[in-house]
C-alpha cells in the first residue's frame, strides 16, 4: 500500500472519499509538499469512527519555516491553533484546523515522515489488519466507540503488554 499518495482515499469507503475532497479542496498536501506530508492515522486504515480527524505528518528542517508555511497557508481557518510541544524528548510543531468535514491535525518533526512513530504505527497496523481481516477491524473499531486510544485499541486486541505504542513497535522489529 502506497500511502504516500493518496488517490487510493478516492475509490475507498465515504469517509475516505470525503477525506479525499478535503484535502485536495484545501489543498493541504500541495501546500505542505516541501514538508513530505503524508496522511497517518485511522482514516486511512478504514478504522475510523465519527470523530476521527485528518493526521497529517510532515518533516522539517526549519521549525521557523514550517511554522510560517502552515500559519500563512491554515492561519485563517476555523478554530486554527499552532503550539510546541516536546514529544519522547523530540521537538514538535502541531497545528489544528477545522474544515467542514473535518479536524485537521498538521504535525512537524525534524524526523522524517516515514521514521516518524505515527507512520510506523501505521504500517504495522495495516500489515496486522491484512493479516487478521475484517474481524479485527471491527473489534478495533468498537474499542475506538468505546474510547480507547488506537494503538491501545491493538494492544488489547493482540494481548500486547506494555505501553501500547512501544508493543507495536516490536511487532515492526519481529517481521
Amino acid at each position: 500500500m502506497d500511502f504516500e499518495n493518496i488517490a487510493y482515499l478516492k475509490y475507498g469507503t465515504y469517509r475516505q472519499r470525503q477525506a479525499y475532497t478535503t484535502l485536495n479542496d484545501y489543498k493541504i498536501l500541495l501546500k505542505l509538499k516541501k514538508f513530505d506530508p503524508i496522511l497517518v492515522g485511522t482514516i486511512p486504515l478504514t478504522i475510523d469512527i465519527a470523530t476521527s480527524d485528518l493526521d497529517i505528518i510532515c518533516f522539517f528542517t526549519s521549525s521557523k519555516e514550517f511554522v510560517e508555511t502552515v500559519e500563512n497557508n491554515f492561519g485563517s481557518e476555523h478554530n486554527f491553533t499552532i503550539r510546541e510541544v516536546m514529544i519522547n524528548g523530540n521537538f514538535c510543531i502541531v497545528a489544528n484546523f477545522v474544515t467542514q468535514d473535518f479536524e485537521i491535525e498538521l504535525f512537524g518533526q525534524n524526523i522524517p515522515t516515514k521514521q516518524q512513530l505515527a507512520y510506523r504505527h501505521l504500517i504495522i497496523e495495516y500489515d496486522l489488519l491484512q493479516q487478521y481481516g475484517e474481524k479485527l477491524r471491527q473489534r478495533i473499531i468498537n474499542l475506538k466507540n468505546q474510547g480507547f486510544k488506537t494503538e491501545a485499541a491493538f494492544a488489547l486486541e493482540l494481548n500486547l503488554t506494555g505501553d501500547p505504542y512501544t508493543s507495536l513497535l516490536e511487532l515492526e522489529r519481529n517481521e
